[in-house]
């Protein structure tokens, strides 16, 4: 299972991960992405973590 981190503080809400992979990730209520799961069937969460504009998502194997 992968670990995914997400930099609370880097995060600038934009929602591309959420719409990459609505699966993993959602925004809380202050606009900032969150994990929802670690474990993804349908997303690449390299490809997800490597489109982050403020390299915000780390996701280790």
């Amino acid at each position: 299972m992968a670990k995914i981190t997400i930099d609370e503080n880097a995060c600038v809400g934009c929602g591309l991960c959420v719409n990459m992979c609505a699966e993993c990730f959602e925004m809380n209520d202050n606009g900032i992405a969150v994990v929802k799961t670690f474990e993804s069937t349908d997303c690449d969460l390299q490809e997800v973590s490597s489109q982050c504009p403020v390299n915000a998502i780390v996701v280790e194997e």
